[in-house]
């Protein structure tokens, strides 16, 4: 099914050039038929192959987070993303499709991950470098690079093979597309469909590894008291309207 329409990319540029209240509130329904409609719509569809693993989606909205600068109060990007619950998203891995009004990014990224996940990866890799190199070697033959923002200082590495995830400080595998013809057609869906499914097995070993990094954050003393039943005493109320 065809989401993308040349009516939500100029909105999306419209919004850059106007990120204003008076520009938008002449524009929202605009926004609601062209923009906010179609991507909740595409995100279900997308999501479908996911819902086994327990996953979860979201959509953005045309609202930024309130401590971002007056200017910025509209978004002229929108995403949709698909991962497992996290408290923050930028630092865990997801599957991700966003639109702007340059084109498309779709794939998986990990956008900012804490630097000691960074590291906790590194230990990964170097101690069982096939099973890495096996999930890049699949990514490469579908031609889907791991890319993603790199330290100015590598850190060390023995393994050549290793060194070019060594400098990573983000993770990312993703495809793009500019080309409007191409945006706005029912093959769009389609092939998001495909790319997303192509990075799945890579999803999967950094959401692992998450996990794992997570669970050695854990003091011993905090996993045994995670391990006892809490106990909740209800207060009695001030006064019974309370109840």
């Amino acid at each position: 099914m065809r989401y993308i329409t040349e009516e939500m990319l100029e909105f999306l540029a419209g919004i850059r050039s106007h990120n204003e209240k008076e520009w938008f509130e002449n524009h929202k329904e605009i926004y609601l038929k062209a923009v906010y409609e179609p991507l909740k719509a595409m995100s279900e569809e997308l999501y479908q192959p996911y819902q086994e693993y327990q996953m979860m989606q979201k959509t953005a909205r045309i609202y930024r987070d309130v401590n971002f600068p007056p200017y910025l109060h509209y978004r002229d990007t929108f995403w949709i993303y698909i991962r497992h619950e996290a408290v923050y998203w930028n630092q865990t891995p997801t599957l991700f499709f966003e639109i702007s009004p340059e084109g498309a990014k779709f794939g998986f990224r990990i956008a900012s991950p804490e630097p000691r996940f960074m590291e906790f990866f590194r230990n990964r890799i170097a101690g069982a470098p096939e099973e890495f190199l096996n999930l890049i070697s699949e990514l490469e033959k579908k031609q889907i690079p791991l890319t993603g923002e790199e330290y100015k200082r590598p850190k060390p590495c023995e393994n050549q093979k290793l060194l070019p995830y060594f400098k990573k400080k983000s993770l990312v595998a993703e495809r793009s597309i500019t080309d409007r013809k191409l945006l706005c057609s029912d093959a769009l869906t389609s092939e998001v469909q495909k790319t997303l499914a192509d990075v799945f097995d890579f999803y999967q070993y950094c959401y692992e590894l998450m996990q794992n990094y997570e669970a050695s954050r854990q003091k011993p003393e905090q996993k045994k008291q995670d391990t006892q039943p809490e106990i909740f005493m209800r207060k009695a109320p001030e006064q019974e309207f309370m109840w």
